[in-house]
């Protein structure tokens, strides 16, 4: 079943290809697909690509058209970056579930508590480390790199069985995470049940009680829902995981050098524009106010039971780290936390 359902996006996919290249003849059709609604003042995602859309377009002259397929209207994670790949889709916002099946060293970056806020994230991301990560991403997938967006900012924890209030409280409990091994990982380091389930099963997971709860941005817990099946919240801050926007290579290539650069601002201003909605909603009443209001419990960690979670997570997953991944994943975890650290300076 799953072998034809993926031919049958694939060949929908094809035909919007062979659709839109009749329809608009010489005219470039950048396809950009991302897994969010599109709610440009409520998700990252779709802000971005309202932006990223509005600067190709003007600035093009029209030379470039964007065409925008939200809410993973083009297939799963896996399906589409397959489709970038094969060029039917132009370009795609990423989870980092979604760019770690075709590159898994991208997992590393999920080192618990390894960034202390926004500000030092972004100059990683945006910085030297950045340009190095894109181009390794580039040289072992194929894959254009236009950058490291934000997914809602810094992880929580919900559930709705019980207040969060140290690591013991964590036993037992049923995690959704993504399909991303030290995900998976920091789940057990902390005694939880770690369930993979896919961004558009989770709510309903979350219902029935498949899982007990999960982890994710503030924005995200917003934009699904999940107030409406979680009743407690835990800031932890304890991950930050960017989008990664990816492109086909053959299809940026072929484009003009104007035109090339028209598309990297346009992904850089795109990028900001999402960082910046986000801190809207974290630091206005769209944002943990509205989960108060839903009827989320909301619980802050004492120090001493912050420190429980950083030290077991952050010892815990180097030791994975170098099981997993072994020196090639060591060497980019080092170069990562290095990153970091200069970042801070």
């Amino acid at each position: 079943m799953k072998a034809e359902r993926k031919c049958v996006v694939l060949m929908v996919a094809f035909v919007f290809l062979f659709v839109s290249s009749v329809a608009f003849g010489a005219e470039k059709v950048i396809k950009l697909s991302h897994l969010n609604p599109q709610q440009p003042f409520e998700v990252a995602t779709a802000a971005m690509s309202a932006v990223f859309k509005n600067i190709v377009e003007s600035e093009s002259g029209g030379a470039l058209k964007v065409e925008i397929y939200p809410a993973g209207q083009l297939g799963n994670e896996r399906e589409t970056m397959e489709q970038v790949q094969l060029g039917v889709v132009q370009s795609y916002i990423a989870s980092a579930g979604g760019i770690a099946i075709f590159y898994p060293l991208y997992s590393i970056l999920d080192i618990p508590f390894a960034l202390p806020n926004y500000e030092v994230a972004w100059k990683v991301f945006d910085g030297p480390f950045g340009q190095y990560l894109a181009k390794d991403i580039e040289e072992n997938t194929g894959y254009k790199v236009l950058g490291f967006g934000e997914s809602g900012g810094f992880f929580q924890i919900t559930n709705s069985k019980r207040p969060i209030k140290s690591v013991a409280d964590m036993k037992g409990l049923k995690i959704r995470t993504m399909t991303i091994p030290t995900h998976e990982e920091l789940m057990r380091l902390y005694g939880a049940a770690p369930t993979p389930v896919a961004w558009a099963e989770v709510y309903t997971a979350l219902q029935t009680g498949v899982v007990d709860g999960q982890h994710n941005p503030i924005p995200i817990i917003l934009t699904g829902r999940l107030y409406e099946v979680q009743k407690y919240i835990t800031i932890t801050n304890h991950l930050y995981s960017p989008y990664c926007w990816v492109m086909n290579k053959d299809f940026y290539n072929s484009l003009s050098e104007t035109e090339r650069e028209i598309v990297d601002r346009a992904a850089r201003e795109a990028n900001v524009s999402g960082r910046g909605l986000n801190r809207i909603i974290e630091a206005s009443d769209k944002g943990l106010p509205t989960l108060i209001k839903a009827g989320m419990e909301v619980n802050v960690l004492s120090p001493e039971s912050l420190e429980e979670f950083r030290r077991i997570g952050r010892e815990g997953m180097m030791e994975f780290i170098e099981k997993r991944f072994k020196d090639e994943g060591v060497e980019l975890a080092e170069k990562y936390l290095k990153a970091i650290e200069e970042a801070e300076d």
